[in-house]
């Protein structure tokens, strides 16, 4: 058996076990996604009842034996982000994206800091489209599936921003004839290459960015894409 104590970790989702207990699905610092077992968590005496929540920068103990974990200690160490209305949508998204991308126990420090980050600017009311499309962008580089950016697919040839590109999500973008359903100029393209998103083209990147990670979730689409228009 293997103890984990205090590690910095956000619940993503919960669900019930049994009578009175939860599984917990949590995004951990240094262990990746895990899921643990909360004895008791549904008592009306539970000290964990209205910790165990998302967005709620938290410390879990756990044991591990098997996949599935048994929860030890759970501390709250700050106060969650104010989260309300667009920006709990936005966050609700989030969290529904790293249960359905990330496996367990595959560990993303990178994704978990910016992850943390985005939900503070998210609580400062930044404007969640920019901040959305680059967190997405960071995840997919890091669970392998990183996007072409700059280039061609096929030719190596640089990306033009005048010109307007097919993106095929399993290789790259592929130059075409103008403008047309699906495609995404060159320059949105090299936008989200530097991270400096203009607001005129943000509507291409969330067609791109919804075309792509739909590719890889499969059948299933994301339930919390129809609470909001991020």
């Amino acid at each position: 058996m293997v103890r984990r104590q205090l590690e910095p970790a956000y619940v993503l989702h919960s669900r019930n076990f049994r009578e009175t207990s939860l599984i917990v699905e949590a995004f951990t610092r240094d262990y990746g996604r895990v899921a643990v077992i909360a004895k008791g968590a549904k008592s009306a005496r539970s000290r964990w009842r209205n910790v165990l929540q998302p967005f709620r920068p938290l410390l879990l103990s756990w044991n591990q034996r098997t996949d599935l974990g048994l929860l030890t200690a759970v501390d709250q160490v700050a106060s969650p982000p104010a989260l309300q209305g667009q920006s709990l949508y936005c966050g609700l998204y989030l969290n529904e994206l790293l249960m359905r991308l990330l496996h367990r126990s595959d560990p993303h420090t990178e994704v978990f800091e910016r992850y943390r980050q985005v939900l503070s600017e998210l609580a400062s009311e930044a404007p969640p489209q920019p901040l959305l499309r680059v967190f997405e962008k960071h995840m997919l580089e890091a669970i392998g599936y990183a996007m072409l950016l700059d280039r061609e697919y096929g030719s190596d040839a640089e990306i033009q921003p005048a010109c307007w590109y097919e993106y095929q999500p399993d290789r790259g973008p592929v130059c075409c004839n103008g403008p047309g359903k699906g495609r995404v100029s060159g320059a949105a393209l090299l936008d989200l290459q530097a991270e400096d998103l203009q607001f005129e083209r943000l509507p291409e990147l969330r067609m791109l960015m919804r075309s792509v990670i739909g590719y890889h979730l499969g059948d299933k689409p994301l339930a919390s894409l129809s609470l909001f228009t991020g």
